[in-house]
């Protein structure tokens, strides 16, 4: 009885993201890259040019494998580069639940070997990506050649929610990270987008005006996919989880001497009229940017003319920082 359950559970979770997958692909771009099958979702992944390192890529929130077009066609000119999206971003499917940076690394670690796509790698993290690709240094270090983080989320990062601010890790619930998985199960199927959503229609904002014009229609597509707000959802609701433990207790060296390179834009451009400063926040976002690059004794970090979003504001910035790490891995190797 107890595996006919668990055969009717899996067979009502795949019809279930069937119909969704039939209801999300209207006009729907095609990939720009390879849909790699997993544990019961598959997910997207573009890898161009050759030669080790490999570098890999992990996007912030609401953006995709294709707004890095241009950090791309310059990395692969010395070196491999592969793009992705997480399980519910564009083309890939939704992944299970929920949305731990473990299971995000899972996943991505179980696409590249199923791709063929040999380490070490070099990962690159923007926003939410860059504790992502911290945890995989941690959890697979043997297989990372190095870390950049890219307007990084850092440890006691806050936001601003109107006249006050919190640090991220302030959300934490002190609840158990469960292990990753790789099978879906029913309660993993995304939810239908409600009929009446009274959320705005994506719309094309600075800097993605820089991207061409199809893949401009490419992010509406994809901003637009309730999948996207699925798995976003879970990656708030956990993120908080890592964020609290690595304040809670000292990470200056914690990895060791890997290489690590962090770019952060010049002007956090906070306002005044919070419960601290404009000058005590930026003082604070500083100095959680350059705690980053403390990290490992191999770490240091660079201010840029940017916006948040250095992939398309900066991209020389990036290729250079990219050139240099994957040389000297080089030379050490």
């Amino acid at each position: 009885m107890k595996a006919c359950a668990t055969w009717k559970a899996r067979s009502i979770a795949a019809a279930m993201l069937l119909l969704y997958a039939i209801a999300s692909s209207a006009q729907m771009p095609k990939p720009t890259g390879k849909l790699v099958q997993l544990g019961g979702h598959r997910l997207h992944i573009h890898c161009s040019g050759k030669g080790q390192p490999t570098v890999v890529i992990e996007n912030g929130f609401d953006e995709f494998s294709f707004d890095w077009v241009k950090v791309q066609a310059g990395v692969e000119k010395f070196a491999r580069v592969c793009t992705y999206d997480r399980a519910g971003y564009a083309w890939s499917d939704p992944g299970p639940l929920p949305r731990t940076y473990a299971q995000i690394n899972r996943d991505l670690r179980n696409a590249l070997q199923k791709l063929g796509e040999k380490g070490p790698y070099l990962l690159i993290g923007h926003s939410f990506g860059g504790p992502v690709i911290r945890n995989y240094a941690l959890t697979y270090r043997n297989e990372v050649a190095g870390l950049i983080f890219a307007e990084s989320v850092g440890d006691a990062q806050r936001i601003v929610m109107g006249p006050k601010t919190a640090r991220i890790a302030d959300f934490a619930k002190n609840q158990p990270i469960p292990p990753p998985h790789d099978k879906m199960i029913a309660s993993d199927a995304p939810q239908a987008k409600p009929e009446h959503d009274e959320r705005p229609e994506p719309t094309i904002e600075p800097p993605f005006d820089r991207l061409p014009p199809n893949l401009q229609n490419a992010h509406l597509w994809a901003l637009s996919r309730p999948a996207l707000q699925n798995a976003e959802n879970s990656e708030r609701e956990w993120s908080p989880e890592y964020l609290a433990k690595w304040v809670a207790t000292e990470q200056k060296g914690s990895l060791g001497d890997l290489p690590i390179m962090v770019l952060a834009r010049e002007k956090g451009g906070y306002d005044e009229g919070h419960d601290l400063s404009a000058a005590e926040l930026e003082r604070l976002r500083r100095q959680g940017q350059a705690d980053l690059a403390a990290l490992s004794s191999h770490g240091e970090f660079l201010f840029v003319n940017s916006g948040h979003d250095i992939e398309l504001d900066a991209p020389d910035v990036l290729i250079d920082a990219v050139h240099r790490m994957v040389t000297d891995w080089r030379k050490r190797h």
